[in-house]
């Protein structure tokens, strides 16, 4: 059971949970976010540090414009009749960085979302919080899914893309058309929503200048449509100039959304256990809590980012360019259902869901059975042992402060 604290110690406590969210954000920027634009780096379509540099600035304003649905997940979706004090966001967050930072000198694959998921729970019931198995449940079947869509997408996607009937000069503007329908739709914190929901889309903003629900559900489209038009005929146009510089100019294009995308899906992870002493026991505003996490991945992506880029880019020039494609489309369209819907997620899982995928669409993934089952059994055995981990690191905080 929790026991609030007042004074001085209240604040040190808000001061270093604030700066564990920021060393927890700075790792997320660094590890996170560099698959997004590696292929473009190994199709040498932009430098390695352009391209931090851009990671950086994108990573951080999806965090700040998309972040609050899975903040608020993991904040106090994860256990009822408990709030996460600044001693429980401590342990969560020293928890699930403690998995990261194993993962990184290891290497074995430590899933972030799973780390902090299960830290967040065991902290919650330590506080005295009830499980919220529905919650759960949801989660759970999203990530059991992922590897098979986000693998089966990377294998339709690198089929269209391999076909002979299909010249490059449809194929890649097709993928375009795809992805900049989806752009159209995607939820930002900065544009209202018509009907006074807490975000819209920018193909929504049409409901602006209409009141019929039948003329603003017609406009949607429209908008929708216009945007992938216009999206098939830039690539399009590319790529009958030179099919070389086309898909290029795809990658470094599929590189930002992506990274967009995973700033506004990793970082409530970061600021998720912080959610109840800002917007609660501080009373400040929640944009707040996302910017303070944006800055963590913004110096983490700038400063950390670099050196993984220059690794990860070689990898990636082995995969090719059209497998590249077929791995980060999934990515990205998983990446905006899970902040739709709140659900924490690894990007990495699904990034290597989807070259799974389309190396299969070659006839070789490249990956053996044993590898695949070895990285599943850790990521159950991280989910399972954060969990009882952060139970027990919140006990002992709590117990050698007294409070």
């Amino acid at each position: 059971m929790a026991v609030a604290v007042t004074g001085l110690v209240f604040w040190i406590l808000v001061a270093l949970a604030t700066v564990t969210s920021l060393g927890t954000a700075w790792a997320l920027g660094a590890n996170s976010n560099s698959p997004p634009f590696a292929p473009a780096i190994g199709a040498q379509a932009i430098s390695t540090m352009k391209a931090a540099f851009l990671i950086g600035i994108l990573a951080a304003l999806g965090a700040l414009t998309q972040g609050g649905s899975i903040s608020a997940t993991v904040g106090s979706g994860l256990v009822a009749n408990a709030q996460i004090t600044s001693l429980g966001a401590i342990a969560g967050l020293l928890t699930a960085t403690g998995f990261m930072v194993f993962g990184v000198y290891s290497g074995y694959p430590v899933p972030a979302a799973f780390a902090t998921t299960g830290a967040m729970v065991g902290v919650g019931i330590s506080l005295g919080g009830d499980p919220v198995y529905g919650t759960y449940q949801r989660i759970a079947l999203f990530w059991m899914l992922v590897p098979p869509v986000s693998g089966g997408l990377g294998y339709l996607t690198a089929k269209i893309l391999r076909r002979d009937d299909i010249p490059e000069t449809v194929g890649v503007p097709l993928l375009a058309a795809v992805v900049g329908g989806i752009v159209a739709n995607i939820q930002l914190s900065i544009i209202p929503a018509p009907a006074g929901g807490p975000q819209g889309t920018i193909a929504g903003l049409v409901g602006f200048l209409v009141d019929s629900a039948a003329l603003q559900a017609g406009g949607e489209l429209l908008v929708t449509l216009l945007v992938a038009a216009a999206s098939f005929q830039f690539i399009r146009r590319r790529t009958q100039d030179s099919v070389d510089r086309g898909i290029k100019t795809f990658l470094v294009l599929l590189g930002s959304v992506v990274a967009f995308s995973s700033g506004g899906s990793q970082v409530g992870l970061a600021t998720g256990p912080l959610e109840n002493l800002y917007s609660v026991e501080l009373g400040v505003p929640g944009i707040v809590l996302l910017a303070l996490g944006s800055v963590g991945i913004l110096g983490g992506a700038w400063m950390g980012a670099p050196r993984l880029l220059q690794a990860t880019s070689r990898e990636y020039a082995q995969l090719g360019t059209r497998r590249s494609i077929a791995a980060l489309v999934p990515g990205f369209i998983i990446a905006q259902v899970a902040i739709t819907l709140g659900i924490p997620i690894s990007f990495n899982n699904i990034i290597i869901s989807g070259v799974i995928g389309a190396g299969l669409a070659g006839g070789t993934a490249g990956v053996s059975r044993r590898k695949i089952g070895v990285t599943v059994l850790f990521w159950l055995i991280t989910l399972a042992s954060s969990t009882v981990i952060g139970f027990g690191l919140y006990r002992g905080f709590a117990t050698v402060l007294g409070v």
